[in-house]
């Protein structure tokens, strides 16, 4: 497959995959892009039809809409697949936010790439980053997790994995586990800071910021919404110092056939030193 036939815009025989992404409370989150790309396009892959079909009231939208969610994904691909190879575009969307992330997508995408089906993304409104850039810590860099698995030992397997990552941590959850996600992130991140985003873009957007013990504390209490949790990156953990004297490791690495240079450099990086500071040790300045 070259790269011009992979051109989201090259021209092609078989219609476009659109990507849509749907506002996650407000509806002036809605794209004229967006809006203008559902009117033309011949059908609109929804997670939800009845929730979609709200959108496109509002919208006067009156594109044709089928249905395509976590439970029917494998047998509606090869229709629509079909679809496309026939020269018709659709859009694909989710209830709420950038398709194919949380929500079902990333199937269809993949099997569209395979069949040299054009995929088209448009940019919208996403409550991960939303929440992100007004939490108060520090953005970048950051790593997108989303929802956890349901069960305990999973959980711990990937916070395990996790609690050694220098970046924020986006997390998604329903009002009905927030408290006890929470809980786990605590048992398995530490106590660290962290910033509960709810009911992003809506009348009653809020955010609630504070340590995970204190953030529990205010969940147990009964809360309501969609949540966006944040977590701060833990503190970065010193490399463990070796009892051998500097000058004798970066000696022990050159009589080993290391040049001098790179020797101090392995050196600083297994003791967590600057570089200068091995190289003054092992020079005697």
């Amino acid at each position: 497959m070259t790269a011009e036939q992979m051109a989201s815009f090259a021209p092609h025989e078989t219609g476009t995959l659109y990507l849509v992404p749907t506002p996650i409370g407000n509806l002036d989150d809605m794209t004229f892009r967006a809006v203008k790309t559902l009117q033309m396009v011949d059908l609109i892959a929804a997670e939800d039809t009845r929730n979609t079909q709200k959108l496109l009231n509002h919208f006067e939208i009156t594109t044709k809409q089928i249905s395509f969610h976590e439970h029917n994904t494998q047998a509606r691909i090869p229709e629509l697949l079909a679809k496309l190879q026939a020269g018709q575009n659709i859009a694909q969307c989710s209830d709420a936010g950038m398709p194919s992330i949380s929500d079902p997508g990333k199937e269809l995408v993949k099997a569209a790439i395979e069949a040299e089906i054009p995929v088209v993304p448009l940019p919208g409104a996403n409550a991960g980053l939303t929440a992100l850039i007004a939490s108060g810590i520090a953005p970048q860099p950051f790593m997108f997790y989303g929802f956890l698995p349901r069960k305990a030992s999973e959980q711990q397997a990937v916070l395990a994995a996790l609690k050694d990552e220098q970046q924020a941590i986006i997390f998604y959850e329903s009002p009905y586990r927030v408290a006890k996600t929470l809980a786990a992130l605590q048992a398995g991140l530490g106590d660290r800071q962290a910033v509960l985003a709810r009911e992003l873009t809506k009348k009653f957007e809020e955010f609630i910021r504070g340590s995970l013990t204190e953030l529990i504390d205010y969940a147990k209490a009964g809360v309501r919404g969609e949540f966006v949790i944040i977590v701060a990156p833990g503190e970065p953990v010193a490399p463990e110092r070796s009892a051998v004297p500097l000058a004798e490791q970066v000696q022990a690495l050159v009589d080993g056939g290391e040049r001098p240079n790179d020797a101090i450099k392995a050196v600083a990086k297994s003791n967590g030193l600057k570089k200068q500071a091995v190289y003054n040790e092992f020079h005697g300045l």
